[in-house]
């Protein structure tokens, strides 16, 4: 199928819901003028449907092949993400001093949402690397930058996160790979790296010169649990102190996965030391390696939050452009007996418009998000707890909109949906994993509860609901709904106990992700004054906003429910 990017609906998201005019009113983000704004969202729209859309078939049915410890991406990708490096669309965001554009990170996510939604598989390359490159900017010493920096933001180098072992799963704190102080030689104040790491994304490939990957390990005698884990620079090649790239380091992909999706992602499990001489240098300080990655992690959840707009526009497009086509039956009730495209019929109607309204509404909280992000740059500590709140409600709402939307396309092509040929099946298994990865759903909802939740005494989330309260009154289905969940984040907050906060995180997640979208559509609804837009909205209103309210009881059900069966009874 062709692949339109969603170039306006983005520009309007921008506009209103990220509020790019406020934040291009700092000195620092002077340069976003609308002008520029729009011309990057149409660039980068362009190169995506022209470079990377036509490799999307080729990167699920071929994907990425390992032999020998080398990896090889699918025919015309190595092409493909040269273009990108040529045309700097890694670099928005960068810092000016080393190379970067220095542009607002809202017009960083509209680069990456686009060129998800062409490739998905492919995008997680340059998503990863923004990763390395945050927690190198916070992190890294002055010398580390200005080695590592320019070749990251350009994107002539990519970067990795190193964090999970086959023994720790998601408990970062239970890993055992070790750095070794290097004392002497040509690598003293350095550190020997001896471990596995399993799931690094694109770990190796042959699109990017180096690949820079940030390693967690353990230092001698460092503390137990995620109190003791430090982070290193762990290069594929040694880089020299000119810049240039040196020998081989001794890191090794020894096989990737095979997956029920993004088959153009390689995920590699990664050797160092197998010679007992990888080399790595320490970001930051000794056990500091916990605040680095969170760092890393904030901005990876929110990029794979959009991977659930991303994936969702594309099921769209494809299922939309199938109901136009098929025709079959003629419509119920119509005095005409002609079959009439499927799109004339209501449950297909239903279909589209849900799959339309959760998309649209998760790009409003994608943007509404990368705003806050911006003003948290720019000094606003409100803006920065606000963006921090948000971000679990981003990644687990987002990419559960993903999955359904992707299901629902793929119930819209019927049969045909059923069948790889059609490709919708593919959004479907490329979707799956964004729920899991950089932190499950579940995960990000105990984040929320337990965590962010806490900001400012319960003050962050009951002022954000509170604002939409009051700005969507004429909206009651929407105050409503923000008016449950501060309600259920002040129980939480004050009453519940420990398990039956975690017990109803996941629906409370849902509820507030809920409210600030229908927020977020209503203002760009008034703002746009566009009919598709209004009606997308009132859908969104009438039918999610009230779905989400329904989740109030699970939000508040409890834990003793979950062990009325004990273990082996639930399992049995």
């Amino acid at each position: 199928m062709t692949f339109t990017p969603p170039t306006a609906d983005q520009i309007l998201a921008i506009k209103v819901s990220a509020g790019i005019d406020e934040i291009a009113a700092s000195e620092r983000f002077a340069a976003a003028t609308p002008d520029l704004v729009e011309a990057i969202v149409e660039g980068v729209g362009a190169f995506a449907a022209g470079e990377w859309a036509p490799l999307h078939r080729i990167g699920d049915k071929v994907g990425a092949k390992w032999a020998n410890g080398a990896v090889t991406l699918p025919a015309g990708y190595a092409d493909a993400y040269k273009a990108f490096v040529e045309q700097g669309w890694g670099s928005i965001a960068g810092p000016e001093a080393f190379g970067g554009q220095g542009l607002p990170f809202t017009l960083a996510t509209a680069a990456l949402e686009t060129l998800g939604a062409a490739n998905m598989g492919f995008t997680l390359l340059p998503m990863l690397t923004v990763g390395a490159i945050e927690a190198l900017d916070h992190h890294g010493s002055d010398a580390q930058k200005a080695l590592y920096l320019p070749k990251l933001i350009s994107g002539e180098w990519s970067g990795t996160m190193n964090l999970t072992e086959p023994q720790a799963g998601s408990d970062v704190g239970a890993l055992r790979t070790t750095a070794t102080p290097i004392t002497e030689g040509l690598h003293a104040g350095k550190y020997r790296i001896t471990g596995t790491k399993i799931y690094i994304t694109f770990g190796e490939h042959d699109a990017a010169d180096n690949i820079i990957h940030l390693v967690l390990a353990r230092t001698p005698g460092s503390p137990e649990g995620s109190r003791g884990i430090s982070l290193f620079i762990v290069p594929k090649f040694h880089v020299e102190q000119d810049g240039s790239i040196g020998a081989r380091n001794d890191v090794t992909c020894v096989s990737i996965e095979h997956k029920l999706g993004i088959h153009a992602s390689p995920t590699c499990v990664m050797s160092y030391g197998d010679a007992g001489e990888c080399i790595g240098e320490m970001v930051g300080h000794e056990n500091g390696g916990l605040r680095a990655m969170f760092t890393m992690m904030n901005s990876a959840r929110i990029n794979v939050g959009s991977q659930g707009v991303q994936i969702a526009e594309r099921a769209l497009q494809q299922a939309s452009a199938y109901a136009r086509d098929r025709v079959q039956s003629a419509r119920a009730g119509s005095a005409s007996k002609a079959p009439v495209a499927i799109i004339e019929h209501p449950d297909v109607r239903r279909m589209l418009m849900r799959m339309r309204a959760l998309t649209e509404g998760s790009r409003a909280l994608l943007y509404y998000t990368a705003g806050q992000v911006d003003r948290g740059t720019l000094g606003n500590d409100a803006a920065q707890k606000r963006a921090e709140l948000l971000v679990p409600m981003l990644k687990a709402w987002g990419t559960d909109i993903g999955c359904e939307v992707a299901s629902l396309g793929i119930q819209v092509h019927g049969g045909m949906g059923f069948i790889e040929e059609t490709g919708a099946a593919q959004h479907y298994r490329d979707a799956r994993i964004a729920p899991i990865y950089e932190g499950t759903n579940g995960i990000q909802a105990a984040d929320l509860v337990t965590r962010k939740l806490g900001y400012d005494n319960g003050g962050v989330l009951q002022s954000l609901m509170a604002q939409i309260a009051t700005e969507m009154e004429d909206v009651p289905e929407v105050a409503a709904l923000a008016k449950d969940a501060a309600a259920i984040g002040q129980w939480m907050s004050e009453t519940a106990s420990l398990d039956d906060k975690l017990a109803g995180s996941v629906p409370f997640t849902t509820m507030c992700a809920v409210a600030v979208a229908g927020w977020q559509l209503g203002c760009q609804a008034r703002a746009s004054g566009l009919h598709a837009k209004t009606a997308v909205t009132k859908f969104f209103n009438r039918v999610i906003v009230p779905e989400a309210r329904g989740l109030g009881s699970s939000a508040m059900a409890g834990a003793a429910l979950l062990y009325d069966l004990d273990s082996e009874a639930l399992a049995g």
